[in-house]
């Protein structure tokens, strides 16, 4: 089976190509649902949080304060280093199982950091990288989350360049004008992907759309 690694840097409009996708019926693997799973309570990735950051960064109903460790985190290199020491050995190992077990032609594995975590380069036979400008990208960014300018320079700041991106990419889609451009995109990249999984070429040369 194709195994395709959808990536591309926030508000970039990887959920909305994944929906896409899902709408084609193809499986998606969500990296993101994934760690949500995982960080649960009772969960190993939640226990293992609180064991290294203590119990400050749970809610009052003993839940994971999500907004507040990603304020932390964007904040602080070295917490987020150690945050993502802990949680990406505990993905990585969800996302392989889950697209082990996946029945069709290709499967979309959804993994905001994959350029940011190369060993996640292994699970997937191609990456798709979801494109935009940056500027474009900050201002959905701040319209989005309703955050500064600053808060959203540092969120991109946080994240491998746009340059790693795409040197890293098979195929690029590129989200720089409307919806209806978009999903048509990712109808041509579907055709695309069936027809590779087909012939079994998966390294195949890539495609850049629209």
């Amino acid at each position: 089976m194709l195994k395709v690694g959808l990536t591309g840097g926030i508000a970039s409009g990887k959920s909305r190509v994944a929906s896409v996708f899902a709408g084609l019926g193809v499986p998606i693997v969500d990296a993101d649902a994934l760690s949500r799973d995982l960080t649960a309570p009772g969960q190993p990735g939640l226990h293992a949080l609180i064991s290294a950051l203590g119990k400050g960064i749970l809610d009052a109903q003993g839940r994971l304060d999500r907004p507040q460790l990603r304020r932390r985190v964007f904040a602080d290199a070295g917490l987020r280093r150690q945050v993502e020491a802990i949680l990406h050995p505990l993905v990585m190992a969800a996302l392989k199982a889950r697209l082990d077990r996946a029945d069709a032609p290709y499967a979309v594995a959804a993994i905001p950091l994959l350029a940011e975590v190369p060993a996640t380069r292994a699970l997937v036979d191609r990456v798709l990288v979801v494109d935009c400008p940056e500027g474009l990208q900050l201002a959905r960014l701040m319209s989005r989350d309703g955050g500064t300018e600053a808060q959203a320079n540092a969120m991109l700041a946080a994240q491998a360049p746009r340059s790693a991106r795409l040197a890293m990419a098979d195929d690029i889609l590129s989200n720089a004008g409307d919806l209806a451009a978009l999903d048509a995109a990712v109808g041509r990249l579907h055709g695309f992907y069936l027809e590779l999984a087909a012939g079994g070429d998966f390294r195949r040369r890539g495609m850049t759309l629209p």
